[in-house]
């Protein structure tokens, strides 16, 4: 895991300021301090020992409500992406490129890329950084392994 400089990657990094706060609630407060921390946090059923991302208040497999969280190692392969150009997203200077990453761990999650979308490659191996953002959160954003 990396800690990224905005502006420093390419031209499609994320901004430092104009962004959202991220939606919180009970059940996604945990990913959220863990960002922060620089830590990619992933639900885990204490049931059935199954990991789960988005979070949510209930194993979508055995349907219990206890849970507690695993650090992912944030390394994973592209498994898909999208690139945002019209509308312009706010508080992006350009495109938004949007990535599905499945991580090594065996969940999936959306994050935000800052690399070049015309050099993507789907089922190439990212790593997760982490960007702090003048509005007080922190965001994921994906990157080439060094």
């Amino acid at each position: 895991m990396t800690d990224l400089t905005v502006g420093a990657v390419s031209p499609f990094a994320l901004p430092r300021r104009g962004r959202s706060f991220p939606a919180m609630n009970q059940d996604t407060a945990f990913f959220w301090e863990g960002t922060k921390a620089h830590q990619l946090l992933i639900q885990r059923c204490t049931s059935c020992g199954r990991l789960r991302h988005p979070p949510g208040p209930a194993c979508p497999h055995c349907h219990s409500f206890e849970w507690n969280t695993v650090v992912s190692a944030g390394t994973g392969t592209l498994y898909s992406f999208v690139v945002q150009r019209h509308p312009t997203a706010p508080a992006f200077d350009g495109p938004a490129v949007i990535v599905l990453v499945e991580l090594d761990e065996g969940v999936r999650v959306i994050s935000n890329v800052a690399i070049d979308p015309d050099t993507l490659v789907i089922g190439e191996r990212l790593e997760v950084g982490f960007v702090d953002q003048d509005e007080g959160f922190t965001v994921t954003e994906f990157h080439r392994p060094n």
